[in-house]
């Protein structure tokens, strides 16, 4: 919130500090977003999934198809067309695991029920990225069947070249670097351009390549000093920056009046959101026996909306197609952006109070069996 505030400060809508730093301040954001990408797909845990398979399946399926819904009935009552309408869901379909050090403080990781929430991370994100990819070509160009097909064609050949072609080639790589972490954080920086590059080959976006990336190295970089080391750079200088110019394309005057003039379309992501992310989080907790508490802290750690969605709105909000009209207008980036800070305040909240309450349920439990 901090760095969104600087960035509407100094940017054009508030006292314009920064005009001359223009180039700079759009390569470091550039590089933050790929990195900031890159650690999503790094931080999710492949071999959570495996254990928990068809659950956290299942509720990857339920928790991004209800809010994608959800998402695109809003914007099509808000005028959107089908295609923003569709985007605008799948921005809602992926959370981020903001509540993640809570529940791995009480030492509730281990839970079923958290395992099969983090567990369908690797879905929720894997299809709201891919449904932007979809959705980009089409708004850019048109929709041709033909020009579709080869599309999707290229996206499955170019996810399985990066999972397992540039995990495989990582892998040996960064084993045969050593220890020295110099050499292993610039090769994983050449990782994420190559995945990223090659990306925009088959015209996607090269966040979805630093996803996948993120994803095929994730178990070489397990153990790996120099993933700490990115990690404080990229923390440090690049994703702040990130942050930042977000807040630059903040019309200070133009976002208060989408709160007023289109107050339904804030309420219909942020509470259709939230409910949505329940209904999912229920419909698990009832189809496998959890628990109530356990329910509530699914929904919980699901609710957050930052990294993917922000990413993703930013990149759909700056494509053009021929006719200059953007894929999501202001009012709708505006719109994500409360989403952003209303999600990310209360899932932490949630997970805090439903986390202790699950401890205490373990501890009684394990009293009254004593």
């Amino acid at each position: 919130m901090g760095l969104l505030l600087a960035g509407v400060a100094l940017g054009p809508s508030g006292l314009g500090t920064l005009p001359n730093a223009a180039p700079v301040a759009e390569f470091f954001a550039e590089v933050g977003k790929l990195l900031l990408m890159f650690f999503v797909g790094l931080e999710i845990d492949l071999s959570q999934f495996r254990r928990t398979g068809r659950r956290s399946l299942a509720f990857g399926l339920l928790t991004f198809s209800i809010p994608l819904a959800v998402g695109a009935g809003v914007g099509l009552l808000a005028g959107y067309g089908w295609l923003a309408a569709v985007l605008i869901g799948s921005l809602m379909a992926s959370h981020t695991l903001l509540g993640f050090p809570i529940v791995q403080r009480l030492k509730l990781v281990t839970d079923e029920a958290v395992a099969v929430t983090i567990g369908g991370t690797v879905f929720t994100d894997l299809a709201s990225l891919l449904t932007l990819a979809v959705c980009l070509p089409i708004h850019i160009s048109g929709f041709s069947p033909t020009v579709f097909a080869i599309q999707i064609c290229e996206l499955v050949a170019y996810g399985l070249i990066v999972f397992f072609g540039l995990s495989t080639l990582g892998h040996w790589l960064i084993e045969r670097m050593g220890d020295s972490k110099e050499r292993q954080t610039v090769l994983i920086l050449l990782i994420i351009a190559l995945a990223g590059f090659g990306a925009e080959v088959i015209h996607l976006e090269a966040i979805i390549g630093a996803f996948l990336a993120g994803l095929a190295i994730n178990r070489a970089l397990s153990q790996s000093e120099a993933k700490e080391q990115l990690d404080f750079l990229g923390k440090l200088l690049f994703i702040p920056m990130f942050f930042v110019s977000i807040g630059f394309l903040i019309d200070v005057r133009v976002f208060l009046q989408t709160l007023v003039t289109r107050t339904g379309l804030v309420v219909g992501i942020v509470g259709g959101l939230i409910a949505a992310k329940f209904v999912a989080a229920y419909l698990t907790q009832r189809l496998y026996g959890y628990s109530r508490t356990e329910g509530c802290l699914i929904w919980s750690l699901s609710v957050p909306q930052v990294a993917a969605t922000l990413a993703a709105a930013i990149v759909a909000y700056e494509a053009k197609n021929a006719a200059g009209e953007r894929m999501i207008d202001e009012a709708a980036i505006n719109t994500v952006l409360v989403l952003v800070v209303v999600t990310s305040i209360l899932g932490p909240i949630l997970t805090e109070h439903f986390g202790h309450h699950l401890v205490a349920e373990r501890e009684a439990a394990t009293k009254k069996g004593l």
